[in-house]
């Protein structure tokens, strides 16, 4: 039998369950549970288990609660056949109270859908309220005085096995060859994985959201790949339910193949009256009438890409910014930043790929079952645990601190780190499991978004001793920024959990300005891990009073956004740790004499051109930083010199050592990123007149590179060291191969020999040998011929895109520089130099007795 109850309520209070102190099922032998899945959806009661028998949701402007029980109430009309009238009822304002159980209709109709096709969920679903026909006995429960978050609600309720069977009908591969995907984040309880990589990545996935479903490809080009016509016909079948209605095609790059799949399929943007609608995850128009046509029955086919989006705006979570993931959040779907490179994917087994492809919320749930309760995980869950962590700190990123489904995730990630803590990664205690790095990519996030920090931060940093700290410190900001943002130094650090108020002016408020704990940017996906892999926290400036605290503590900065100018404001630091900071020009060596003991476990070097962000044990025994600001300050005017740029830097360089950085021995960028072991060879004076420094100004040159004469791949690792050659030449007076043993007359000699010898292929032409062509210009024309070039470019424009043009562009740059056709030397190089090139250069001296002549 079915027995379903409605009541219409104009106005639900929140204190109409206050003071009843147990809810007794009134069916003796069984409780049926409901599935609570919508952003506005909460729980009135659970049972011991974690199993909602009682909730309540808004949608519209109205409100609903949903009893999974009809021996709750007390009236027994049937509302088959009044749906619509409900919901539209409830949008409007209106309330309804719901109650009926779904286990035993579900048990008359085994071949139907119990989330679409069960009358309850017709009403209740569109909320994100769903009757389910699971059940277990029948108990007393609690009514308690707040919404019961138990995260053991997660777990699946759904099987997806007969959605993938008709999605993947006639469907034995996805062919995708050549695009670049962003990874999809099934992170829904009633969404599901389609189409993944061998590492869990998703790049199709599907879903359920209210009465409606959903199908996301992550590259907007795939909805008009012809080997996926099969399984787009599937899509829009599925997404359909049947009902033979009009397809609306927004992404035209697709209609061609929808619309072989014998549907009514319109050219046309969102409106009325469609049953699928298909466009790109671009559009910033109609999100919330998109989602409510989807929850209220709709299907909708979504192709797009979240990574050019993320990576042109930094600064920006695009988890929650790009238009995509407005619309796709709310669906248990999101499109992540990481890349996914096309190829061809064996289409999943149907009855297998639930227990065997990657669904955050199944690891997840396995996972904390196995923290907390000391349940087995197998292998195959196990080899997931390192991506799951990434994805939870994605997880806590996009959701709403208000969401149901949020707070229950945050329940279950704090009561795992206090049960487990965090591993104290360091130096010498280095992170390799699985679980390990799990609980660090978890606990960054967790702690941001947890309730009591406080409480959880002392079962997370076991180290964390009481610095002492000075207060309502002052810092001046004069700043004139550029093209890129800048970093500005307060000389203060944060312990680990410490908060500060920060007192802010009000020109910087809402104009783009940050402040950020943390000098490590760096973002690590190493297998081994020495720190955790994000340790940097930002907050926008957007009220004259800022709160900031970080896990991990860290040096604090003022950032400015770039083109920005205030001079003579002033940030009033509430509270933190003195650094040993020295800023050339303004500290004293009486000062620095007492600012080298500061607490801080960082120190910071600021010179004319460069900021050096060091541990602080290496500047304890630092007497004289003025002679090394002298060196230094030398150093970067020789990099200004050859790369034809005022010594005035527009923004000073920033170097960064540390425990761990994301890839290689040192990176360039804002800020270059070392490891902690040259920290101590960059502060000494004697080391880098003596030794050298070729790693640092490495880096240093290659931000100095540009485009316009660079020929990636070949030269990028080889143009850099240009600088390190001008460096070591002029400033530190060095003999080349004592700055780097490549650098040996003898082994410049076989390099260039060998390359001629086995064909002069551009394929071999990079980093030693590449430098070595630009050398042989050096050794010939002297360093003012490459000053000269560099000047030359920065008055050119319209450079050609391609490899070829832009060296015969340079070729006849540097020909015209120093008055000689170079055409000859660039071709026993292997450059493509061009007919037009050579006739253009023909009317000067031919550099005919160039090195590579004895070669021919």
């Amino acid at each position: 039998m079915f027995l379903l109850s409605v009541v219409f309520v104009f106005q639900f209070e929140e204190s109409s369950f206050r003071g009843q102190s147990q809810l007794r099922d009134l069916h003796e032998d069984l409780t049926p549970f409901l599935h609570v899945n919508g952003d506005h959806a909460f729980p009135l009661a659970t049972n011991s288990k974690g199993q909602v028998l009682m909730a309540a949701s808004t949608y519209g402007s109205g409100r609903i609660v949903v009893f999974g029980h009809e021996a709750y109430l007390n009236t027994f009309p049937n509302v088959e056949g009044s749906e619509k009238d409900l919901i539209a009822f409830m949008k409007s304002g209106g309330g309804v109270l719901l109650g009926g159980q779904a286990w035993w209709w579900a048990s008359q109709h085994p071949k139907d859908n119990v989330l679409l096709q069960f009358m309850g969920n017709k009403v209740s679903g569109v909320a994100g309220i769903h009757f389910t026909e699971h059940h277990r006995e029948a108990e007393c429960v609690s009514v308690q005085a707040h919404i019961p978050h138990s995260w053991r609600t997660i777990k699946l309720r759904k099987d997806f096995t007969d959605d993938l069977g008709f999605l993947l009908q006639g469907v034995s591969e996805f062919d995708i060859s050549g695009g670049t995907f962003s990874e999809a984040l099934v992170h829904g309880s009633l969404s599901f994985p389609i189409v993944a990589n061998a590492n869990g990545q998703a790049v199709i996935a599907g879903g359920y959201y209210g009465e409606g479903r959903i199908v996301v490809v992550s590259h907007e080009g795939a909805l008009g790949n012809k080997n996926l016509a099969r399984f787009w016909n599937n899509v829009v079948q599925w997404l359909d339910q049947g009902r033979l209605g009009v397809v609306g095609v927004e992404a035209t790059n697709g209609f061609d193949i929808l619309n072989e799949s014998g549907l009514n399929c319109q050219k046309t943007g969102f409106k009325s009256g469609l049953s699928v609608f298909v466009r790109t995850a671009y559009g910033e128009d109609h999100i919330p009438q998109i989602q409510e046509f989807v929850a209220e029955g709709g299907g909708l086919l979504l192709g797009g890409h979240a990574w050019y989006w993320a990576q042109s705006r930094p600064g920006q979570n695009y988890l929650a910014e790009f238009p995509g993931n407005k619309l796709l959040n709310p669906m248990g779907l999101t499109l992540l930043s990481a890349i996914v490179e096309g190829g061809v994917f064996k289409a999943p087994d149907p009855s297998t790929a639930i227990k065997d492809n990657y669904h955050f919320r199944h690891v997840l749930y396995r996972f904390a079952r196995h923290v907390t309760d000391n349940k087995d995980i197998t292998a195959h869950e196990e080899k997931y645990l390192k991506k799951l962590g990434g994805d939870c700190a994605s997880y806590l990123q996009l959701t709403d601190d208000s969401c149901c489904s949020h707070m229950q995730l945050q329940v279950m990630f704090t009561d795992m780190l206090k049960k487990t803590g965090i591993p104290q990664v360091s130096e010498t205690c280095v992170v390799k499991s699985p679980k390990d790095h799990l609980l660090l990519s978890l606990c960054t996030e967790a702690y941001k978004k947890c309730p009591d920090p406080e409480e959880l931060l002392k079962h997370l940093i076991k180290d964390n001793p009481l610095l002492p700290a000075v207060y309502n410190h002052t810092i001046k900001l004069n700043v004139s920024t550029a093209e890129g943002e800048e970093w500005i130094s307060t000389g203060l650090y944060l312990s680990p959990g410490m908060k500060s108020h920060l007192s802010m002016p009000k020109e910087i408020i809402e104009k783009g300005w940050r402040v950020q704990i943390g000098c490590q940017t760096d973002k690590l996906y190493a297998n081994e891990l020495k720190r955790a892999p994000c340790v940097c926290e930002s907050f926008p400036v957007t009220s004259e009073m800022v709160l900031v605290h970080n896990l991990w503590g860290g040096l604090l900065y003022i950032i400015a956004p770039p083109k920005t100018q205030v001079m003579g404001a002033e940030v009033i630091v509430q509270v933190g740790v003195p650094v040993p900071y020295y800023k050339s020009g303004e500290t004293s060596l009486s000062d620095w004499s007492r600012l080298r003991t500061a607490p801080s476990p960082w120190a910071e070097l600021e010179f004319e051109n460069i900021i050096l962000t060091v541990p602080s044990e290496v500047i304890r025994t630092l007497e004289r930083p003025d002679e090394l600001a002298a060196l230094w300050d030398k150093m970067l005017r020789a990099i200004a010199d050859l790369a034809a740029i005022p010594h005035k830097f527009k923004r000073k360089e920033r170097f960064v050592c540390e425990v761990q950085i994301s890839h290689g021995w040192m990176h360039a960028g804002y800020p270059i990123m070392a490891h902690k072991a040259p920290a101590a060879e960059m502060v000494s004076v004697k080391h880098a007149t003596t030794q050298g420094l070729w790693g640092s100004i490495h880096e240093l040159g290659h931000n100095q590179q540009r485009g316009c004469w660079e020929f990636p791949p070949h030269t990028t690792e080889a143009t850099c060291n240009l600088w390190s050659v001008y460096v070591h030449d002029t400033v530190l007076k060095l003999p080349r191969e004592k700055g780097h043993e490549q650098m040996q007359a003898g082994r410049r000699k076989s390099r260039a020999e060998n390359y001629a010898k086995n064909g002069r292929k551009l394929s071999e032409w990079d980093m030693w040998t590449a430098l070595e062509t630009y050398m042989q210009l050096q050794d010939k024309f002297g360093w003012d011929a490459h000053k000269k070039v560099f000047a030359a470019y920065h008055t050119m424009s319209g450079f050609p895109g391609d490899r070829d043009r832009k060296m015969n562009l340079y070729a006849v740059t540097f020909s015209e520089i120093v008055g000689m056709d170079l055409s000859g030397f660039f071709k026993a190089w292997g450059w493509p130099i061009e007919g037009d090139t050579e006739k253009k250069l023909s009317n000067l001296p031919a550099w005919t007795d160039h090195p590579m002549a004895q070669y021919n």
